[in-house]
Parts: C-alpha cells; sequence; structure tokens
C-alpha cells in the first residue's frame, strides 16, 4: 500500500511537470501568434497607409495638373465681383445726376456752397413754431444720413481726403444748428405756457412729437411744492423734483431724440473692418519663389490703396486679373494670372487699409488709449440703444400777456437760459437728488438691463457716476434713477450680447434669391436676399416676432446693418470684437476666399454651421454643403473643408465621435469649392450658379463679410 501511494506521488509529479510544460508550450505560442499578428496588422496598417499616402499624393497631383484650368474658370466667375463694383460706381454716379434734376429745393449736402447757404437761411428764418421746427428738422436728418451713408458707402478711390473732411463737417454743424433750432423752439413754446395750462394743477404741460423727437415739457406756473413730481401722458416719461425747484419759476424739459447727435462722430461712422490677408503662408511661398514681383505688389498695393487708372483697369481686365474692391470693407483682390506665376500659386489677397480720416484721428487716438477710470463708458463695448435724453431744468422766460386784442411779452434776447441745479453758490452743501423715470421705446431691444450713462461735456464722453438708485421693470419697459444734476442721458447696451452665434444657414429661395439665418443666444435673425438688396424678413426673441417696423423693408446690405444696430440686435463684429467676444479665429485667406466662393454659389448650394469648424484649426474652415434647388429645408448635408486653395469633402459628418480630416470615399481634391462642388452637382445646378446675377453674389459676399459667421461661431 506504502509503494502505491508513493507512485501515485511520483506520477502526480510527473504530471504536474509535463502539464507546466504544456503551459508553457502553449503560452509561447500563443505570444508568438500574438507578436506575428501584431506584425501583421502593422504590417497592414503601414500598407494601408502608404496606399492611402499614394492615393493622396496622386489626388493632390491631379488637382496640382488642373489647379491653372480650375483657377482660370473660377476668375470667369469672379468677373461678377467686378461687375457688380462697376455697376455700383455707375449707380453712384447716377444718383448724384438724379437728385441734380429733381430740384426738390432740397440741397445737395455734398456740394459745400448749397449746404452752407441752406444754413444759414435757416439761421436766419425767425419762425419758431415748434411743428415747423420739426419738420424741417426732418429734411436734416435726412441730409446727415445721406453724408454718413457717403462716408460708409464710398470707395476710398471715389472719395478725396477733402471731401471726407467736408462731410464730416458738414454732419456736425447741420447736427448742432438742429438743436439749436429745437431750444428756439423750447423758448418760444414756454413764452405761451399759459395756453398749455392743466386744469388739475394750473400747470403746463405739453407732449408734442414725430417718428424721430419727442419733446415733454412742464413749466411750473403755480410753483406749489405738492406739484413737485409729474409724469407726462402720452409719453409715459416723469420727474419728481427737489422741495427747491417746486417753488422756483422753473421748466422742465426732457427731449427725447430717437437718433445720437451726442456720442463721437467715429461711432456712427464705423465701417465694416478690414480682413488683412498680407501674411498667408502662400505669400511667403511666393516670395520665396519669386522675391521681386510679389514684394513689389504687396507693397504698391500698401502704398496705394487707390483704383488703377482707365488704362491700367483695361488691360487688367484683359489679362482677366481679377481686381475688385469691396466697399470701405475693402478686401482688395490682386490676382496677375501670367501663366509662369499660376503655377507658382501666385493667388495674392491685398486688403487696402485706408487710414483713419483726419476730422476722425484725434478722437481715435482718444479712443485707443486704455480707459482707466471706470465711470467712463468704453464705447467700443458699450453703445447707445434708443437715441438720447436731454433732460434740461429751464428758466422760465416771460409770458404772454393779453392786454384788450394785443398780446404783449418782455424779450430779453438771451435765448433758452439753463436753470442752475444744484445752485453754484452752495457747493459745499448736499442737495437732494432730481428722480426721472424714463418709458423705454418699443422700437428697440434692450436683452439686459441697460447701463445708464450721462454725457460729459467738457470730457467729451459718456459717464456712469452722478446716477445712482437705478431700477429697471422689464415687464413695464421703464426704468427710474436719480440724478445728482441735470443731465444728458443715454441707455447702453453691450455691443457684443448676440455674438458669437450659436447657428447660421443661407440658403437659396429661387432666382437670385436665399434666406440667410442667424441664431444667437437672444434672437433669431431672418435675413432675404434678392437682387441687389436685401430685407429683414424677421427677428423672434422669446419665440415672438418683434421689431415690425423695420421688417419686411428692402433695402442695401449696409442700411441693414444700420438699422439692425439702432434696434440694438447687433450681429456684426466691428474692428474691436475680438477683445470681448471668444473668437474662433481663422486665417484670412481661407475665410475672405470662403466667402467669396460661397456667394459666387449660393444661387445653387445651402451653406451652414458645423461645429467642426472649432475643431479644424485656424488655417481652414468647416461647414455644412448641400445642393438646394426647391424652396423648402435642406434635408442631405455634407461636410466639406476648406484653406482657401484646397477643398475637400469629408468623410465625417456632424455626428461623428471625433473630427477627422478623412476624404470622403471616392471624393478628390479640388483647388476651388466651385469645382469640388461641380463633382456632385446637377447640371441644372451648376446652371444657375453660370447664370446668377453679379449684384445678387454682391449682396451676399458683402453680408457674409459684414456677419464674419466662419470665425464669430
Amino acid at each position: 500500500a506504502n509503494i502505491k501511494s508513493r507512485g501515485k506521488k511520483k506520477t502526480s509529479k510527473a504530471e504536474k511537470l509535463r502539464l507546466q510544460k504544456e503551459e508553457e508550450e502553449r503560452r509561447l505560442k500563443e505570444e508568438e501568434e500574438a507578436r506575428l499578428q501584431a506584425q501583421q496588422e502593422e504590417a497592414a496598417r503601414l500598407e494601408k497607409e502608404r496606399i492611402e499616402q499614394e492615393q493622396k499624393a496622386k489626388l493632390e497631383a491631379k488637382d496640382q495638373e488642373r489647379r491653372e484650368s480650375e483657377l482660370a474658370e473660377l476668375h470667369s466667375l469672379e468677373q461678377k465681383f467686378l461687375s457688380a463694383e462697376q455697376w455700383k460706381t455707375d449707380y453712384r454716379a447716377c444718383a448724384k445726376w438724379e437728385h441734380y434734376l429733381t430740384c426738390d429745393g432740397s440741397p445737395d449736402p455734398t456740394v459745400l456752397q448749397e449746404i452752407n447757404t441752406f444754413m444759414s437761411l435757416w439761421r436766419e428764418d425767425q419762425n419758431e413754431d415748434i411743428q415747423l421746427v420739426m419738420e424741417k428738422g426732418e429734411l436734416v436728418l435726412n441730409l446727415i444720413e445721406k453724408l454718413q451713408f457717403l462716408l460708409l458707402d464710398t470707395p476710398p478711390n471715389e472719395i478725396t481726403e477733402k471731401e471726407t473732411v467736408q462731410y464730416q463737417e458738414s454732419i456736425l454743424e447741420l447736427r448742432n444748428l438742429l438743436h439749436q433750432k429745437y431750444n428756439g423752439a423750447t423758448e418760444h413754446l414756454l413764452r405761451t405756457a399759459n395756453m398749455y395750462e392743466d386744469s388739475e394743477t394750473g400747470n403746463m404741460q405739453a407732449v408734442i412729437k414725430n417718428k424721430n423727437v419727442t419733446f415733454c415739457i412742464w413749466a411750473n406756473l403755480k410753483k406749489k411744492v405738492r406739484f413737485k413730481n409729474h409724469v407726462f401722458c402720452d409719453a409715459q416719461h416723469g420727474f419728481d423734483l427737489p422741495k427747491s425747484l417746486a417753488v422756483s419759476s422753473v421748466a422742465v424739459r426732457i427731449l427725447h431724440t430717437r437718433y445720437d447727435h451726442v456720442s463721437p462722430l467715429w461711432l456712427q461712422c464705423q465701417s465694416v473692418p478690414k480682413l488683412e490677408v498680407l501674411d498667408s503662408k502662400e505669400l511667403t511661398q511666393h516670395s520665396k519663389d519669386n522675391v521681386e514681383e510679389p514684394e513689389e505688389e504687396e507693397k504698391k498695393a500698401r502704398e496705394e490703396p487707390n483704383m488703377p487708372s482707365e488704362e491700367e483697369a483695361c488691360s487688367d481686365r484683359k489679362k482677366s486679373a481679377v481686381s475688385f474692391k469691396e466697399n470701405r470693407s475693402s478686401v482688395a483682390y490682386i490676382n496677375e494670372t501670367t501663366e509662369e506665376e499660376t503655377q507658382m500659386k501666385s493667388e495674392i489677397l491685398v486688403i487696402t487699409s485706408q487710414g483713419p480720416d483726419p476730422l476722425m484721428q484725434e478722437e481715435m487716438n482718444d479712443k485707443e488709449a486704455v480707459i482707466t477710470d471706470e465711470n467712463i463708458v468704453d464705447l467700443q463695448r458699450f453703445v447707445p440703444v434708443g437715441g438720447v435724453y436731454h433732460i434740461d431744468a429751464l428758466q422760465l422766460p416771460p409770458q404772454v400777456k393779453q392786454i384788450k386784442d394785443w398780446s404783449m411779452v418782455e424779450l430779453r434776447g438771451l435765448g433758452l437760459e439753463v436753470y442752475p441745479y444744484p445752485p453754484e453758490e452752495a457747493e459745499d452743501a448736499t442737495h437732494p437728488p432730481i428722480q426721472i423715470t424714463l418709458r423705454l421705446s418699443d422700437d428697440v431691444m434692450y436683452f439686459e438691463d441697460p447701463v445708464i450713462a450721462r454725457w460729459d461735456p467738457a470730457g467729451q464722453q459718456w459717464r456712469t457716476d452722478g446716477i445712482s438708485n437705478i431700477t429697471y421693470e422689464r415687464q413695464e419697459k421703464s426704468v427710474t434713477f436719480e440724478m445728482a444734476a441735470f443731465y444728458t442721458i443715454a441707455l447702453l447696451q453691450d455691443a457684443h450680447l448676440n455674438l458669437p452665434y450659436q447657428a447660421w444657414e443661407l440658403r437659396p429661395t429661387g432666382l437670385d434669391e436665399a434666406l440667410l439665418l442667424v441664431t444667437t443666444v437672444f434672437a433669431a435673425v431672418q435675413v432675404q436676399i434678392k437682387g441687389n438688396q436685401c430685407m429683414l424678413s424677421s427677428v423672434v426673441v422669446e419665440e415672438k416676432e418683434v421689431l415690425s417696423h423695420v421688417t419686411g423693408k428692402w433695402i442695401s446690405p449696409l442700411g441693414l446693418r444700420a438699422v439692425l444696430k439702432k434696434a440694438g440686435v447687433n450681429i456684426f463684429p466691428g474692428e474691436h470684437s475680438p477683445k470681448y467676444v471668444s473668437v474662433n479665429r481663422k486665417a484670412p485667406l481661407a475665410e475672405v476666399k470662403a466667402y467669396q466662393q460661397m456667394a459666387l454659389v449660393a444661387s445653387a448650394f445651402a451653406f451652414a454651421w458645423s461645429k467642426w469648424n472649432l475643431e479644424a484649426g485656424q488655417e481652414q474652415v468647416v461647414f455644412k454643403i448641400s445642393e438646394h434647388l426647391k424652396a423648402d429645408s435642406v434635408k442631405d448635408w455634407s461636410l466639406y473643408m476648406f484653406n482657401g486653395q484646397k477643398a475637400q469633402k469629408l468623410k465625417i459628418t456632424e455626428t461623428s465621435e471625433a473630427f477627422s480630416e478623412e476624404l470622403e470615399e471616392d471624393s478628390e481634391f479640388h483647388s476651388t469649392l466651385y469645382h469640388m462642388l461641380k463633382d456632385i452637382a446637377s447640371k441644372e445646378a451648376i446652371h444657375k450658379v453660370e447664370t446668377a446675377s453679379f449684384l445678387f453674389v454682391d449682396v451676399v459676399y458683402q453680408l457674409l463679410l459684414a456677419m464674419r459667421v466662419l470665425t464669430y461661431s
């Protein structure tokens, strides 16, 4: 039995060793298999990569081969931009001539003699009837608007420095004259205050308004303390006076102008910011190949932001060179296409940078200075919305007396006199504040509580000190505050509330018609484009349509910008916006060319925002595109990437896990977006692109350039 058990032990020991050995062999075999498999996989991966690289190299070579012919085709399409520039130049000349022919008695604001005669005649005119002054005021506002539009719309080559300064000076003089006339009319009204006596209080109250201004005037005829506060029924503005004023010969005027003639002029005359495209890779590449020409070209373009002379322009066109200039947003695109240069990828995008105008220069210098006083409003960040409220305490002039059939009044010839408050003699004593309630305009959107500021004439700036106890009633659309003295007040809003955009879409809706949709944190804005005009078709805030007074009117892109800004819906980034908005920076070469080429094909293709644009890096832009010939919503989007020189269709979709630059199966690279789309497009779509009106193409381009959807979303 003992021997048996020993035998068992031996066998089990031998068994164990055998099993261990087998286990070891199996492990080694598995390791070897895994190593071989990894090797095979690595080889397969390398092979796949090699094939992909080969494939990519082939596609790039193919793209390079046809680059020249593709660019030539694109240039013939880009002639549309030249045609648009020419059309706009002719239109400006025609508008001037038409003004001359109408002879309607209104002066041409660009002719100094005419505008000066108009102003001196009105200065001498003694008729101070408030209704007449307001009517004439409409004409003055019209003249100012024309001059501002000219300053913004005229390309640098069509306006001299002298004219620019002249227009700015005329604007300032017209502003001053209008305000003087308003003061004259106020004085005239106050002399006959007893005609407007209120039966309840015995004091005068009047509200006189038109679409541009509202005069609210109250005169303290009875000097009773219990009538120290008042609400103007028609305007719903009101005030509560300190007791000392309630027993004085004082009048209170709240003059609301729906425009802003107080802020510095540069605020009204801000053009679309320029895109600097001089530092592109392509440019350095080209200067290496051929040092002299592009350097010269670039230097010339920087030094002479003017259009070529007629002769040059003609010869340029013969060479099919594209050299178009955008109106003051000015992207000038210089593209000499001799064969040799085309091979060297010599497209150069140059931006004409207009130096600031002399009159604005000083203001600009002040504005560039860093604002250290926190009471001074930074006008690059906050802008007045809803006009300006001039709130004044005035001396009550001698009243008209009726003696039999005669009306007699003592004339002092001092004009409208301010009633000093707080009184100058007692500087140390504290004086109770004036309480003011303003009913805000329905024509304006305040998305957040506005900043209330007073105009400081000495420092020529808006300030927030001297104003306290502010309460903003969102439902009633009113604001109540206290102020230490009588001030000119503005309500300011952050200019960048609606930036960056959350989404955007551009889609064709018919022949030379399209719809541009922009969604921001607060609002959804729809703009229709047709021919050479655009129309604000709707602004939706919290599911309600707003601003009905400005929707449904056909205007120019510049007009649209002005209308939306005035209404407090700013979707147009400015030169300094990157300081206040987190910007998805893109190389100007990619961005500008994308807008140009999007505009060229916008008659047949829809474009939209893609989340991958953020991840694609600075050198390239990514957006969704779909051929779109029927006027309904877009269903089938594909993703495309473009860097200004190379377009490709991406394999990923909007819902993919991660970003990848991998090409869509069976697709190729192309030098232009147009040719990339030509691969998949129907004949009908390409025909639409080729026959699209140059004015339509130009308006789409101007809007894209003004909204910068690829950077600010």
